[in-house]
């Protein structure tokens, strides 16, 4: 693709997977633990994972500022389950988030781990056939406000969604080998 710096935040999850994806698409991978990291960067992922436990660690090194900063000054920003969680503008459970997205989440919306399951997913955008989806204790959107684009639904629960150069996904793209989601996030939101 090109050259482009993505950085994954990487305080827990699924990192690892995210920088081996964008390293297979050409654009240069960043491990992201501090905020004087996000200044160099063309773009960045919230990685699936632990929310809650997400959210503590970007309160102690200090990165919720940074990270709004980030965003509004343009750059693109891809929240991927947890990451849906962090990004969208409130949370059912109450706790913080980024309010990055004009929307309410649910967390575990389709339910605990025993419940998690893939799907075939037709993405907004996205052409090449269906996306097998990871579903893994998936939150899903509901409330949108009038910016947000829906991208992909399940049972008519939001999975997938945009708000200018913010991408979020219920799902979690970096555990299949289909790179298309993050080519649709390098080339449409960066």
């Amino acid at each position: 693709m090109n050259a482009k710096k993505i950085g994954v935040l990487a305080l827990q999850g699924a990192v690892s997977e995210h920088l081996v994806a964008i390293q297979k698409l050409g654009a240069t991978p960043v491990s992201v633990k501090r905020p004087e990291q996000l200044e160099a960067l063309d773009g960045l992922i919230l990685p699936g994972g632990e929310s809650t436990t997400m959210r503590r660690l970007m309160k102690r090194f200090g990165l919720f500022e940074p990270l709004r900063t980030f965003h509004q000054a343009g750059k693109g920003i891809l929240g991927t389950c947890a990451g849906m969680v962090l990004a969208a503008r409130e949370t059912d459970s109450g706790e913080e988030s980024l309010s990055l997205i004009d929307a309410k989440v649910i967390r575990n919306g389709f339910g605990r781990q025993k419940e998690s399951f893939e799907a075939p997913l037709a993405i907004e955008g996205i052409s090449g056939g269906p996306f097998q989806a990871v579903f893994i204790r998936a939150p899903y959107l509901e409330q949108l406000g009038k910016k947000p684009e829906v991208l992909a639904r399940i049972d008519e629960k939001i999975v997938a969604a945009r708000q200018e150069n913010v991408l979020v996904a219920a799902f979690h793209p970096e555990l299949t080998d289909d790179l298309r989601l993050l080519e649709y996030f390098i080339r449409e939101c960066i």
